[in-house]
């Protein structure tokens, strides 16, 4: 059974477990300020739930490259859509800041 560590909790979840379910489920959220009210609600399209992941898990979609190509967004910022990453073994998972999860020098949640 996978552990997914975030903002200092352990949260175990069954393998394939979606990252951003194992999130709420759990009382957290892969939204940053506003963003955990307006948001697309797991269909991949907004980009509020970015996060940076380290750890097994599934390839991105075509749905989240397409999101992350464009902005604010960087597809070369390493980030992965939590509402689209299924979780594949140990993950620590990291927030970064900005509305969209983008900022990755500031450490504070909007």
């Amino acid at each position: 059974m996978p552990t997914v560590t975030f903002e200092g909790e352990e949260i175990d979840c069954e393998d394939g477990s979606i990252l951003r379910d194992v999130l709420l489920e759990a009382g957290l959220s892969p939204h940053n300020g506003r963003a955990a009210l307006l948001n697309c609600r797991g269909h991949g399209t907004c980009g509020t739930c970015a996060v940076e992941i380290d750890g097994p898990a599934s390839e991105p979609t075509s749905r989240e490259r397409r999101r992350l190509s464009a902005p604010p967004h960087d597809p070369d910022a390493g980030l992965r859509l939590s509402c689209q990453t299924e979780v594949r073994g140990d993950l620590t998972v990291e927030k970064h800041g900005g509305f969209w999860g983008q900022r990755r020098v500031e450490s504070s949640r909007d």
